[in-house]
């Protein structure tokens, strides 16, 4: 048995905490490769052959790295400016400007994309209202290769900066105070000490912030394919909606080649990662602290001006379109009016079923997931460490590749009645919701297993001398240990999970709509009023899970929350 302690509780939990991971992990990726494969052979007909030799194919992937590469190259500028600056100085505020600079990554892209169109073209309400709007007929800058990059580099920005800046709370202070001693100027303190020091968690963070940006779906989706611009996920979104006999063939077949290179990328990035984390090992740990002195106003303002451009102003731009009876108006006295939001909450059955569904899913995701992880991360606990790095990565690998490339999986596993059960799945909430749980079962895990490899095992060992079985210890003594980590990681579900697009995108059907369904929808469909209003309601949402986060930060483990200043 891998478990160190046997137990007869632990193994019957054990199998079936493993069968569970194999139902939600492997069994998806598993169908999804023999779906890819089928058919090769050594002539040159089969969907993985037509796929490769597609010119569609190449100019999609030209067009994934163009964006990803510009995107990732935005969100290191931002991402890296805003580490160096707030964990190396003294500015003060710190855990409002790190708040503000996570909730782009947290608002779901859609929406983000929604409010910067909103921001430009002819039929922007706000540059109507102050009469900046350019002729009618002109284009929307937004609809274009590098509208999609700027999009993906300010959503992405935040995962430079937590690589970064998790590696500069770790700089050694005794080498940095040497330098100071020695009449080392700033400058060169950053540029001979600190700069070589972070390079590795850097490069690491903008191999995150590229496989992302590959595997985002939403924003190429809004940007994209209304003037025909196809990054790899949107040309398997637009396949899907194809027939014929290959059709599933070539879209399982693309989504294992997006798969490949967003789990090589991951691969990449976990390398620099742990090479960054070695580089460091035994340091202290004190925080640094440069004093901006003459320049601490101005580079607050310069900060303040950055958020209020890829922040403030896109939520302005949003708010007034929802109060505009229609696009191209401007907003005065005269156009003001709520009845988008009235439609939205008593005229549109739509909006109310895709409130529902999406607060249904979201919750029953977030509970289930909670009560698994209790005896996953327990078990984890137990296993010797290969065999739970092993585990973990499985674990991982749906939340890894793209949530389209999950969609098809699922649709793939389900399309056709569960045997002997002779149920359907496709087409159904349930889908999405099995789907929920495969993708987002990571997401629960990783402040669960933090909160438990704190716990002192001098306790359990106690409980267990006393006679207490494996069951009773993880109720009586885990549980009320880590209760705060296994709320704040159902807390994390439901935020990212209610707003969700990417997977849900392939699995609704009429009358499963979720939100982010909704507002891709009503954007396709003309209604962007409408999507206005649901999508200021939805950052309200987005804002509000991620201040009780926030508040229940102080209790948890250092780094369960991202956002949480804890310098």
């Amino acid at each position: 048995m891998l478990l160190k302690q046997p137990d007869s509780q632990l193994r019957w939990l054990s199998l079936s905490i493993f069968l569970l991971i194999a139902l939600l992990s492997l069994l998806p990726s598993t169908r999804l490769l023999i779906e890819a494969l089928k058919g090769v052979n050594f002539s040159m007909h089969s969907p993985l052959s037509d796929i490769l030799s597609s010119s569609q194919t190449w100019t999609a992937m030209g067009h994934s790295f163009y964006t990803s590469g510009i995107g990732t190259l935005i969100a290191v500028i931002l991402g890296a400016g805003f580490a160096f600056i707030i964990t190396l100085t003294n500015i003060p505020r710190r855990a409002i400007w790190v708040f503000l600079f996570m909730l782009p990554m947290m608002i779901p892209p859609q929406v983000s994309a929604l409010s910067w169109l909103q921001l430009f073209g002819p039929a922007s309400p706000i540059l109507n209202t102050f009469g900046l709007a350019p002729a009618l007929g002109s284009s929307n800058p937004m609809y274009s290769a590098e509208g999609i990059a700027l999009l993906l580099g300010v959503q992405n920005a935040p995962l430079v900066f937590l690589a970064l800046r998790s590696q500069l709370l770790c700089l050694p202070q005794d080498l940095i105070e040497a330098a100071k001693i020695a009449r080392a100027s700033q400058l060169t303190i950053w540029l001979t000490i600190i700069l070589p020091l972070t390079r590795s968690a850097l490069i690491a963070g903008a191999a995150l912030a590229f496989v992302s940006s590959l595997g985002n779906f939403g924003i190429p989706a809004m940007l994209g394919i209304p003037v025909n611009y196809l990054v790899l996920p949107t040309l398997i979104y637009q396949k899907m909606a194809g027939f014929g006999q290959s059709m599933l063939g070539e879209v399982a077949s693309l989504s294992m080649l997006i798969s490949v290179l967003v789990l090589g990328g991951m691969v990449v990035q976990q390398w620099l990662q742990q090479r960054s984390q070695y580089a460091l090992a035994g340091q202290s740990t004190q925080p640094i602290s440069f004093r901006l002195g003459k320049w601490r106003t101005l580079t607050e303002i310069s900060i303040g001006t950055v958020l209020l451009f890829i922040l403030i102003i896109p939520c302005i731009a949003l708010i007034v379109s929802s109060f505009v009876p229609a696009l191209g108006m401007p907003l005065n006295s005269q156009t003001f009016t709520l009845s988008a939001y009235i439609e939205m909450l008593s005229n549109q059955g739509v909006t109310a079923r895709a409130f529902s569904n999406s607060l249904l899913l979201a919750g029953g995701a977030s509970i289930v997931l909670m009560v698994i992880c209790l005896p996953l991360g327990y078990i984890l606990l137990k296993l010797p460490l290969k065999t739970r790095i092993l585990v973990t990565s499985l674990i991982e690998v749906p939340y890894a590749i793209p949530g389209i490339v999950l969609a098809i999986a699922f649709i793939l596993l389900f399309a056709r009645p569960i045997p002997i059960l002779d149920i359907t799945l496709y087409g159904s909430m349930s889908i999405i919701f099995l789907a929920y749980l495969s993708c987002f079962l990571s997401v629960c895990l990783k402040p669960i297993f933090s909160a438990m490899s704190q716990i002192d095992t001098a306790l359990e060992e106690a409980a267990q001398m006393t006679g207490a079985n494996a069951l009773q210890r993880l109720l009586h003594i885990i549980l009320p240990l880590t209760a705060p980590a296994f709320f704040a990681g159902a807390l994390l579900v439901f935020l990212i999970a209610v707003n969700e697009l990417t997977v849900s995108a392939l699995l609704w059907s009429a009358g499963n709509e979720t939100l982010g369904v909704l507002i891709f929808n009503l954007d396709e469909s003309g209604d962007t009023v409408l999507a206005s209003a649901i999508s200021v309601l939805v950052v309200l949402l987005v804002a509000t899970l991620m201040m009780l986060l926030s508040i229940l930060a102080p209790r948890l483990p250092k780094g369960v929350i991202p956002w949480h200043d804890s310098v």
